[in-house]
């Protein structure tokens, strides 16, 4: 067998600039033109009608619909005013053919958004009513903030064009990022004192209690379906939780693989990184516990000790970010909204520190990853520094400060747990990240000068024979599949068996 010349065949190769895997051209095709066909849909003047006929049937009241429509990243609004309320309401539906799991997340936000208004004090929107039935599909009525705008538009640069991507305004003041930055770490505070038994998503029950009972609905496996047309077969039941951190690794790093089946990804480095998973060292990997990795055996600095790996879990937000939190006139934080994709999750995730501190991610900054490393360290401390006076403000009076989150996030950033994290929860980050920012951290410094096509060759040693051996059928078919380049509705069952012989358990 000629491991070498067939695992070669599946390396990526891209521009060093562009950390971003490239999507499935045929599936986003597909996927816009279907979203398209939905939009026009959502926007016939009968669909607005509809929806003030349900926010009228809850309230049981005059409901007529308010002008304009409001369209968001996973959402559609309808601004509804209601006989005998003075704020009206918003009528949220899911996008059709972006949020891929409308039911599940229409339901899973109304009970996390209202579990985060009774059990925080973070300003979130009333929820009056959610579901997955009604005429227009899953639904939710949520209070309607008024006169306020969005903490991203305050602190982003200049933009001609509104579809651009905001960027962090480089000329911005320190006193002024700090102000909203403290804003921002006020709510990452208050949800990481949140804590649940198993990692999954949040229901409410007919008595107004909220238990784990769903799979944990990330954004991740939004994007596979969505962006890559990638079998749901191959993803958690829904039904589906997770008693400890080290099975939700494992279950991100089976995504991973399952990305690599339906496209064309790093065959090695997937295949390791679940292997760490599956031996409970991710986990662990840049905490006091940590004695596996390379750079344990350095680091002089005393570090913290890994969370529980069981029975204590905290609420994790993948939208949680600038662009969905409101602020007034007087510059206070308003309301924060859209809490889909929210999950009770390992509590390292909590540990890290953001990834939004410079609002555009680190795969997609215009001048390359390194330079979005340089500016986000420089932000980073002013984040902290906001984030330590609310700490302060938090626990006035108490002597004995056992859990300080700033500290926590500091050592995320300088030990490389922030890119584990990272690279977990983005299979289309996930190869660059990998060879660039933890494989020497795991196992060591590699050569010098290693092209980076032939950077699997440096740890292909660190698969077993078994691993090995798997790959040669493997890579025979993904080839051919590779030459055809249609996009295949696959069989439920097929897509299994395929993603089965890969991680031949």
């Amino acid at each position: 067998m000629n491991d070498e010349l067939n695992i070669a065949k599946l390396v990526i190769e891209d521009d060093d600039d562009d950390a971003r895997e490239d999507l499935d051209n045929l599936a986003w095709d597909k996927n816009d033109e279907a979203w398209e066909v939905s939009q026009a849909r959502l926007l016939k003047i009968s669909t607005s009608k509809t929806a003030a006929s349900i926010a009228g049937a809850k309230f049981d009241n005059e409901a007529t619909f308010s002008p304009p429509v409001l369209l968001g990243g996973f959402n559609i609004l309808f601004k509804i005013e209601v006989e005998g309320m003075a704020s009206g309401v918003f009528v949220q539906l899911p996008c059709h053919d972006v949020s891929q799991f409308q039911s599940e997340k229409s339901v899973y936000e109304g009970a996390t958004a209202r579990y985060v208004k009774q059990y925080t004090k973070i300003p979130t929107p009333k929820v009056f009513y959610y579901g997955d039935e009604s005429e227009l599909g899953p639904f939710m009525i949520l209070e309607r903030i008024s006169d306020c705008g969005l903490m991203s538009l305050r602190i982003c640069a200049h933009r001609e064009n509104p579809d651009i991507p905001a960027v962090l305004d480089p000329d911005i003041s320190e006193s002024l990022l700090e102000k909203f930055y403290k804003k921002a770490a006020f709510c990452l505070l208050r949800l990481s004192r949140l804590s649940f038994n198993r990692i999954g998503s949040l229901s409410e029950g007919d008595d107004n209690t909220f238990s784990i009972n769903g799979r944990p609905l990330c954004k991740n496996m939004n994007n596979m379906l969505q962006l890559a047309n990638i079998p749901r077969s191959v993803l958690p039941l829904e039904s589906k939780t997770y008693s400890t951190a080290d099975e939700w690794y494992v279950a991100l790093a089976e995504m991973h693989i399952a990305q690599l089946i339906f496209q064309h990804n790093d065959l090695v480095a997937r295949q390791i990184f679940r292997g760490l998973a599956k031996d409970r060292q991710l986990s662990i990997f840049g905490f006091s516990n940590d004695k596996w990795s390379a750079q344990s055996e350095t680091w002089t600095s005393k570090l913290s000790p890994a969370p529980s790996n069981v029975d204590s879990f905290t609420l994790w937000a993948d939208d949680l970010r600038p662009g969905n939190m409101l602020i007034d006139d007087s510059d206070e934080l308003a309301a924060v909204i859209d809490w889909e994709l929210t999950y009770a999750a390992p509590t390292q995730f909590a540990l890290d520190s953001p990834g939004w501190l410079l609002l555009e991610v680190p795969e997609m900054w215009n001048t390359g990853i390194d330079d979005w490393c340089k500016v986000y360290g420089m932000r980073l401390r002013t984040f902290l520094s906001a984030m330590e006076k609310d700490e302060k403000e938090e626990n006035a009076g108490s002597e004995n400060l056992t859990f300080l989150l700033s500290t926590h996030m500091r050592e995320s950033w300088k030990t490389g747990r922030f890119w584990l994290d990272y690279a977990a929860k983005d299979s289309w980050a996930f190869d660059t990240v990998f060879w660039k920012y933890l494989d020497q951290r795991f196992f060591g410094k590699r050569k010098d000068g290693v092209a980076k096509d032939n950077l699997w060759k440096t740890r292909v040693d660190l698969l077993s024979e078994k691993e090995r051996e798997v790959m040669e059928p493997f890579v025979q078919w993904k080839m051919e599949d590779k030459t055809e380049r249609i996009l295949v509705d696959w069989d439920p069952e097929e897509a299994k068996k395929r993603f089965a012989e890969l991680l031949f358990d």
